[in-house]
Formats: C-alpha cells, structure tokens, sequence
C-alpha cells in the first residue's frame, strides 16, 4: 500500500484526494492529514476515518490545537470509540507543523495548501526523500529557483521526484509520454476563458465582483476563480510548466477551448499533437498523481462520445488579456521575479473582492510591482520571503493609493 501524507486536507484538493483513496480500496493508505484549523470538526472526522492508519495530524494554526483535540474526542464518541479504543495521533500545530509533516515517513505527499506557505513543505518532503503530488502551484512559481537547486543538490530531476495535481500539467505529463523530450516542439495550454470570455478590455472595465466569481465550468475558491477571469491563472501555468517540463517560454503557449475537454496538448517536431481528454473532474489528475505512473482504475467518469458536442478553439487575446504575456515576461526575467508576479496578483485580487478597484487594474498593479522590482537569484526561503513581503506591501499601497484617487 503506498502511503500518503495529505497537506491541505479539509480543502477542494484534500477532499477529492481522501475521495479517491476511499475508492481505490486497499491501494492507498493515509499516514498524515494537515490542515489551516480553520473546519476543525471536518478534519476530525477525516481523522477518525482513517484511525488505523493515520499517525500524525498537523494544524497550522496554533491557536486551532485545542479545538481540533476536542474535535477528536467528539468524533470517537459519536462513532462509538470507548476510552484506550481508539489512539490518539501525533498532534503538530503551529507556523512549523506542515513542513515537520511534510516529511513524516511517506511514500508520497500531497501538496494541496494554498499559497507561498507551501514552499517549505514542498522542499522539506523532496530533502526527506518523498514523491511530492503537486498542487500548490506557488511551490514552483514563487520557488521555483530553490526547488531546482535542491533537485540538483539531491542528484534527482523535476519527472522523478514531483508529479503535478493541475488538470493542465497532469494533460501535458500524460501527453509527454507519446514522444522523447527532443521531439517536443511545444506546449499548450488550454483556458476555459473564464466568465468573460470575447470580452473587450473596455468592457472588463465594468465587470463586477460577482460576475468574476461566477465562473462556468469549476467551482473554486475566490481567489483562483478571479485569477480564471484575469487569466493570471494561465501566466501561473505557464510558470509552472515551464519549471516542470524545462521548455522556454516561446515554447509554450495557450488557446481559448471553453467546452474544457481538452485539458492541455503537446505538439511534436514532425506535426503530430496529442491531446488529453476527460470531463473536468479533479479526481483524475489526483488520482494520476498519487498512482503514477500508473493509472487508477475508475478514478473518473469518462467522456460520452456517443453524445452530439462540439470542441472549439480560439487565440488568445492578449490585449483583453495581458495577464499571459505578463507572466512569460516575469518568467524570462527569472530570479524572485514570478514570486513577484503571485504576491501582487494576490494582493490586487483581495483589492478588486472588497470593491475598490476594477478587474483590468489587478494585472495593471502587478505590471507596476514588476516594474520596481530588479530581480535576484534566491538563495533560500528568507529570500522568497522578503521579496514577497515587499511585492505585497507595495500591492497594498497601489490599491489603497488608488482607491484614494492618489498616485503611489
């Protein structure tokens, strides 16, 4: 049974995962669960779920311990545990608890924590030895530099020791598979195009909050539901695909498909493209990632081709949408430049949800942090955080500035 430390477990990507291991039967089995502390009662019962093979619990809140204890205890009783029935795991709370958990003995971790926080983790589990499912895409856009050097470090590569949880990239490793990497002549991403879609630059002007989170296919949290609409989301991946799969960024690219089949393609020297299909569920490339290179049976539904449907296809438009360009751009310059790129869009997108700034003007915010920023090679975590610290304060002084009718 391959053993599986799970970091984000009450979230989208948690649920899913302790989904698909429940239906896989004896294959998996969860050693670890790690959450912010935020639903206590639900890790509880993720916990005690999986009582016989769940050896530690991490909380990152510190203040969140007690209640996730009581939690615990409420749980076992109401599922019919008797006192010196049912052990106690390992508890670990606090700004350490997931990068101490990240690398618990495990065959592989799951990273699905939101945001730069899950940078440590994700070094920590590669430095112990561990295969990292990848959906915390901050690990490589913001540290991705740190993440090379420690592959190299270790004497391994970026195919072997991490696999990615996003539909897009999970498409391209499976695509990558019907050719050698120098028979790759490029990469492409494939975007739904949000809420928004055929929108000019003037009418996203007036886009209001609630269109932006009305996204039509996924159903995410705020912020990724806002990055879908400005399509930062697609500069995000372009990053990240670009440190998974080491193509330069003219050689990856991104089209329109708003039917969100095609999850990504791979185009070879001689012509040929492959494609990856699938209803868009999770459940696969989590599955995929946890199982690789083997594939889970029944992970998903599969597509009805017996169905009337239609596939289309449309270019980007990057003046609608510069977002792209921007993130190839932050890309290219390298260093702490796309960790740049992530803690200002973040701050930009919390800007735009409390109402004092227009969608177009997130991408606007993150051009002009960019522009202040002169880019330098981390050297470790302190580095991503003090270059992100300063993204996000300068972020926060362009929108209060803004919001103000001043110029920062």
């Amino acid at each position: 049974m391959t053993a599986v430390v799970l970091l984000g477990s009450t979230g989208s990507i948690g649920t899913q995962t302790l989904d698909v291991v429940a239906a896989a039967g004896d294959r998996f089995r969860v050693t670890g669960l790690a959450a912010g502390g935020a639903d206590p009662g639900l890790l509880a019962r993720q916990v005690l779920a999986h009582a016989e093979t769940v050896e530690v619990v991490a909380v990152g809140r510190a203040t969140a311990l007690e209640d996730v204890t009581l939690a615990l205890y409420a749980e076992a009783e109401r599922r019919g545990y008797r006192a010196g029935q049912w052990r106690l795991p390992r508890l670990l709370a606090g700004p350490d608890a997931m990068t101490e958990i990240a690398a618990a003995p495990s065959d592989i971790l799951v990273n699905g924590m939101p945001g730069s926080a899950g940078l440590a983790p994700t070094l920590a589990a590669l430095r112990a030895g561990r295969r990292v499912a990848l959906a915390n895409k901050e690990s490589l856009v913001a540290g991705g530099p740190l993440v090379r050097a420690l592959l190299a470090e270790l004497g391994t590569t970026m195919a072997e020791r991490v696999v990615p949880v996003d539909s897009e990239h999970s498409a391209l490793a499976q695509c990558l598979r019907g050719g050698r990497a120098e028979e790759v002549r490029r990469l492409v991403l494939t975007a739904s195009g949000g809420p928004f879609r055929g929108w000019s630059r003037e009418q996203l002007a007036g886009a209001t909050r609630d269109q932006a989170l009305a996204h039509p296919t996924w159903q995410m949290g705020p912020l990724v539901t806002i990055n879908s609409a400005t399509l930062v989301n697609k500069g995000l991946e372009t990053i990240e695909a670009h440190e998974l799969f080491g193509l330069d960024y003219d050689r990856i690219d991104t089209v329109v498909h708003a039917q969100s089949v095609i999850h990504s393609m791979v185009e070879f020297v001689d012509g040929s493209t492959l494609a990856q299909l699938s209803p868009p569920d999770m459940k696969l490339p989590i599955s995929l990632a946890l199982g690789w290179p083997d594939r889970v049976p029944d992970a998903a539904a599969g597509l009805d081709l017996t169905r009337a449907s239609e596939l289309t296809f449309a270019p980007l438009d990057t003046v609608a949408f510069p977002a792209v360009e921007l993130a190839k751009a932050a890309g290219r310059a390298g260093g702490t430049a796309p960790a740049v790129f992530n803690a200002a869009n973040e701050q930009a997108v919390a800007g735009f949800l409390a109402g004092s700034r227009s969608l177009p003007s997130i991408v606007e915010t993150i051009e002009r942090v960019l522009a202040e920023h002169t880019p330098v090679e981390p050297r470790d975590l302190a580095d991503v955080a003090e270059v992100d610290a300063w993204a996000r304060a300068r972020a926060d002084e362009l929108v209060a500035a803004a919001a103000g009718g001043v110029r920062a």
